[in-house]
């Protein structure tokens, strides 16, 4: 589970990071990614539609997504903030192929 000063909770950060980060995607997830500078832990924000599929699935993604933040965490450098959107795709994806897709969006957008 993401700690709270790892995560976006206020509507005005993720309009903030969608609208001005850089924008990378992936078979199933669609990253923006702004790097702000500040010295504070790098946090993480997700949107999973109804496209997505029902509660449940959403939850389900929703939780998978998480663990997989939780292991990019040390790599990404501080003061950077991350909104993944899960495609409808994620929904019927297995975590190996979920993590990999995360790792080498996120890679991009670091290089």
């Amino acid at each position: 589970m993401l700690a709270r000063p790892n995560r976006l909770v206020r509507g005005d950060d993720y309009r903030t990071v969608v609208r001005r980060g850089r924008r990378f995607g992936g078979a199933r997830v669609v990253i923006s990614v702004l790097f702000t500078g500040e010295n504070r832990p790098a946090r993480f924000g997700f949107i999973v539609s109804k496209q997505v599929g029902n509660a449940v699935v959403r939850n389900t993604v929703r939780r998978r997504l998480k663990d997989v933040c939780l292991r990019c965490l040390p790599t990404l450098p501080d003061g950077t903030d991350v909104v993944i959107r899960a495609n409808p795709a994620a929904a019927s994806a297995p975590f190996s192929e979920l993590l990999s897709d995360v790792h080498r969006v996120l890679a991009r957008s670091t290089a």
